[in-house]
């Protein structure tokens, strides 16, 4: 047997479940441009979750900066409740986006994780705000 068929795969409707479930968690960089060249922005904000200096740095054309650790009830209380909350961070080695994606869900709201944050992003080549001197980093 094959170490790719190691473990069977799972039936249909077990996989329907679970990859329905994780697309509900996150957005990738090009549905979400696509989304916003388009001018498809009704029912979400795309959301910063670093300091504030990485923001100046380099940030999503329209996103607002809240980074995680200053997120609380009195932070987020200006918030529309009815939207969705698209995290972001520097890297999939960064996690912020997934503290602030978590902060956000305790304080009742719904939010999903953009995939690979803003190195992803400007790895294919898609705009950003900021100063983007050379170098992105964490700055959590």
């Amino acid at each position: 047997m094959t170490r790719t068929l190691a473990f069977p795969a799972a039936a249909p409707a077990a996989a329907v479940e679970y990859f329905g479930a994780e697309l509900g968690f996150e957005v990738d960089p090009d549905d979400l441009v696509q989304d916003l060249e388009a001018g498809r922005t009704d029912g979400y904000v795309v959301v910063e979750t670093r300091a504030p200096e990485a923001f100046a740095h380099a940030r999503i054309p329209g996103a607002i900066n809240l980074p995680y650790r200053d997120m609380t009830a009195e932070s987020t209380k200006s918030l529309d409740r009815d939207l969705v909350y698209v995290c972001y961070c520097e890297s999939a080695q960064c996690n912020a986006a997934t503290k602030g994606a978590l902060k956000l869900a305790q304080l009742g709201f719904r939010v999903k994780r953009l995939s690979g944050g803003i190195a992803s992003w400007i790895a294919a080549g898609y705009p950003v705000e900021g100063t983007t001197t050379p170098g992105i980093r964490c700055a959590c």
